[in-house]
Formats: structure tokens, sequence, C-alpha cells
């Protein structure tokens, strides 16, 4: 995730931002179906050159032709809108559990798409670039994008899809076929949790071990690390089940010796020291009975 390096003022700011342009593109899009459905029944009625039937006091809803944007550009506006709608919605209904990348990529891709062609400049034989994106200081539809663009970069979903980003990945489509299997055979023995830590063992030690060759080659996305943390907290929280790790053998091996290391010092000192009196204490009897024998023989 990126880290968020601004104040709290600044953050809230942002998100004030985020949701004012939210609103604003939600009614252009209601304002422009309203207006298609409005030229499809009544006659249009004769309308002053600035203002378009206001409901009340307010800025004029239009202005002179000149200083208009284009129908072309008005039409990519209102696409802009649409596409940007359906992005937020398919994100929101995909945060918990969360698959973002899985069943966003077509939205955001589709989003993608339109602000590029904005963005380039040509609509046709029309530059909206100007006229859409730098006519004033809020620049929403730049501000917009950014936002939808800091989530999918922070979700790393370009990790999870193919360079063209229109399709999962193959390694993220095998994950997801192992987490099927693994939640398959909880499901299967979730009423004997001591026969599902043993039958259900093998593939869940698969899975981890795909997860971690995938975090090893950068392969995976927030849909991906979710599910996973999921699936390790049912299987060792909710069913109790554990999985020696290999690794923690050697480890375990090294630790006894240490900790048996200072026993055998003292013993083999202790045994050593034992020796040396034994050898010592004989030469001592030796030369005390040669010295006895030799009184003997001066008495004598």
């Amino acid at each position: 995730m990126s880290a968020v390096t601004g104040a709290g003022g600044g953050g809230a700011r942002g998100s004030a931002v985020w949701w004012t342009a939210l609103a604003l593109i939600g009614g252009f899009v209601l304002s422009v179906r309203a207006a298609e459905e409005s030229d499809s029944g009544d006659a249009a009625r004769p309308l002053s050159p600035l203002l378009a039937e206001p409901s009340g006091p307010g800025l004029p809803a239009k202005f002179p032709d000149d200083l208009e944007v284009s129908e072309s550009c008005v039409e990519m506006l209102r696409l802009f809108g649409e596409r940007y709608v359906a992005a937020v919605n398919c994100l929101v209904s995909s945060a918990r559990p969360v698959r973002v990348c899985q069943n966003c990529y077509q939205a955001y891709s589709s989003f993608n798409d339109i602000y590029t062609n904005i963005s380039s400049g040509q609509s046709g034989n029309v530059s909206c670039q100007d006229s859409l994106m730098r006519s004033d200081r809020l620049m929403l539809l730049f501000n917009l994008y950014s936002s939808l663009t800091d989530i999918w970069t922070s979700a790393l979903c370009t990790q999870c899809l193919t360079p063209d980003q229109k399709s999962l990945t193959n390694s993220t489509l095998d994950f997801i076929s192992y987490l099927n299997k693994s939640l398959s055979c909880f499901e299967k023995y979730q009423e004997n949790h001591t026969e599902l830590c043993m039958d259900c063992k093998a593939t869940y030690k698969g899975l981890n071990e795909m997860y971690s060759t995938m975090l090893k080659n950068k392969g995976y996305c927030i849909d991906i690390e979710d599910a996973m943390n999921v699936t390790r907290r049912l299987w060792s929280k909710k069913f109790g089940c554990t999985v020696p790790r290999e690794e923690t053998v050697p480890v375990i091996a090294v630790s006894s010796f240490m900790l048996f290391l200072p026993v055998i010092f003292y013993l083999s000192n202790f045994l050593h020291s034992e020796q040396k009196k034994r050898k010592l204490i004989h030469p001592k009897r030796a030369k005390s009975n040669h010295s006895l024998m030799n009184i003997q023989d001066k008495f004598s």
C-alpha cells in the first residue's frame, strides 16, 4: 500500500474533493439522461441564450456558443462519468471479501481508455484536453482519475493481470483453483476438525507454497493477499490445525545442541579433573612408601 504522507487536514480535504467530485459526476450523468428523455417527449421550449430552464436562482447552465464545449467533447465527458460511476460501484461491491482486481479490471480498463482518449488531445477533429481538463483550477477529471488510479496501484492489480490488463494471469488462475480446492476440503470436514487437519493438510500446504512463490516473484495482488490471510485464519484459529515447517527442524536441532553445550562442558571438565586427581595421588603414595623403606633400613 502506498504510504500516506500528508497531514490529517490534507487527507480530509482530499476525501472531501473526492466525494464532491463523485456527486458532481453523478449529477451530470442524471442531467444528461433527463435531457435525453425530455428531447424524446414534448417539443423543446424557447430558452434564453444564457439560461436553460433553471429551477431556481443559480448560475447559467449554458454560455454562448463560442465559449461552450463541443458536442463531441460533451459526449466524451458523459462516457467518462458513466464509466467512472461503474468503476466506483464495482470497487465498493468488491470491498469485502476483497475481489477488486478480479471483478473490476474490465471496468477500470474501460474507464482508463476514455481518460486516455480525453487526455490525448483529440476527439475527432476537436481537442478536448484543454476544454475538459485544463479550463479551471479544480481539474475535476484529472483528480477523479488520480483517485481511482491510486486505489488500483495500491491494490497491485497489475501484478495479477496480463500485460494488456485484459485478463488474469495464469499464476493467479492457478492460485484461485488451489484456493477453491482447499475451501472445498474445509467445507467437507468442518464438522470434524481432526479429520480436516489430516485430510486437508496436503492441499493447504500446496496453497501456502504457491503463495510463497508468488510473493517471491511479485506476482500477487490484494485479492491474493487477502484470500491467503483469511484461509490461514480459518486453518489455524477456527480449525486449530498446524503444519510443521520443514525449515524449523535445523533450528530446533541447533537450539538443542546449544542448550546442552554447557552441560557437556561442565561434565567433561569434571571428569577430566577427577582423572588428574587419580594421577597425582599415585606418585605421592609411591614416594611415601619409598621414604618409609629408607627409614626402616636405617634402623635395621
